[in-house]
């Protein structure tokens, strides 16, 4: 019986560990996504004229950032169904 009580208390702790890796990643990639464009609208504001290249590189790096919180989630969502 105490076994099975540890069991189920370790498969929750772990899926709370989970959620608040994917909670951390999503907060990681705001903080991420708005630094980038932060500091693409202060860059066009210094000098309009390199808008077209400034918005391409902007977007794949948000992109980027995007993509490694996907796959942060992902993990843990893998992590939480093996609870």
């Amino acid at each position: 019986m105490l076994a099975n009580l540890l069991l189920e208390i370790g498969g929750s702790m772990s899926t709370l560990g989970a959620g608040i890796g994917a909670g951390l990643a999503v907060i990681g990639a705001g903080v991420g996504i708005s630094g980038v464009g932060g500091r693409a609208m202060e860059a066009m504001a210094r000098q309009p004229e390199i808008f077209g290249k400034l918005q391409t590189a902007m977007i794949i790096a948000a992109a980027l950032v995007e993509g490694a919180a996907l796959f942060a989630i992902v993990v843990c969502l893998l992590i939480a169904g093996n609870a």
